[in-house]
């Protein structure tokens, strides 16, 4: 049919950053309210598990569903979370929303020196904030979307149609909401814990780091985990590796004004040189420095 039917046949997942109250708002007495939203929306919505502050929700479906969906959600936080019946309101209370974006499509969100990111407010009426940072132990990054229900839903509409036309680029690691407890690992029979921005890789992530590594890692998450277990330490041992990259590939690595490889260097916690070209070779040397650990995920974020 038409390209608006096209549109809303695409499935999209949308994942958002929330809160304790917000998160009660949404499940609602016996899990009522999401349920509700789940048949009446059409969408797929699960919330994370785990007793932190924070909890991701995500929605999957169509994106008329997904649409759907978040406006019922935004209604009902400006329902619960709203001035309400504790006196006079002087207009609708701001209902805000934390969307949580690969950071390899923030860019296309911002546009060049800002321009699609100041055009999105400026129709919708919405504030809407990207952050500088990564979210812990992740390559995503948080979004923040204020303003009345109305704005919200219209503003996440544009959103939505920047992240379908811009995948993202290379390995996602998604942010999971508490994993602050130090995670043990085992390599040669030595022990030692890992803190920190290690601690948040997940055993299916390890998994793969150790394919591509070679090394055995074998994987075990504890309730709580010493600071240093006797044996090794995370960052008590430093080495160097090498390898070599075709010199068509630097560019991916290195992105835009170094903002791939200082991601890269921000998660690994190693030390990354990128060697000069040099004349008549097609590749250049790659050398990685740091702790065992800090390499391999290196090496694994490169190559992914």
């Amino acid at each position: 049919g038409s390209p608006e039917e096209a549109e809303l046949s695409i499935t999209l997942t949308l994942r958002m950053l929330m809160h304790g109250k917000e998160i009660g708002s949404i499940i609602g007495k016996k899990g009522e309210t999401v349920k509700r939203i789940r048949e009446q929306s059409s969408a797929r919505i699960t919330i994370s598990e785990g007793c932190c502050p924070e909890r991701i929700t995500t929605i999957t479906g169509s994106t008329d569903a997904v649409f759907r969906a978040v406006s019922m959600i935004a209604f009902k936080l400006e329902e619960d979370l709203g001035p309400g019946s504790d006196g006079p309101a002087a207009g609708r209370s701001p209902v805000t929303l934390r969307l949580v974006i690969p950071a390899s499509q923030c860019g296309s969100l911002i546009g060049k020196a800002g321009a699609k990111i100041r055009e999105i407010r400026e129709s919708t009426g919405a504030q809407v904030q990207v952050a500088g940072d990564l979210l812990p132990n992740s390559t995503e990054r948080a979004v923040t979307v204020s303003g009345v229900p109305d704005t919200i839903i219209q503003c996440v509409r544009q959103i939505c149609a920047v992240i379908l036309e811009s995948p993202p680029k290379g390995a996602t690691i998604p942010y999971h909401p508490g994993l602050s407890l130090g995670t043990f690992l085992l390599s040669a029979n030595q022990g030692f814990s890992m803190q920190g921005q290690y601690s948040g890789v997940c055993p299916a992530e390890m998994t793969k780091l150790q394919q591509l590594s070679g090394h055995t890692l074998p994987f075990a998450s504890l309730g709580h985990a010493p600071s240093m277990v006797p044996g090794l330490d995370a960052s008590s041992q430093s080495s160097s590796q090498e390898f070599l990259v075709p010199n068509d590939l630097i560019g991916c690595i290195i992105g835009r004004h170094g903002s791939k490889i200082s991601e890269i260097r921000q998660m690994s916690g190693a030390h990354i040189k990128i060697g000069n070209q040099t004349e008549g070779s097609g590749e250049r040397h790659i050398t990685i420095t740091g702790s065992p650990v800090s390499i391999t995920l290196a090496q694994y974020l490169i190559t992914a």
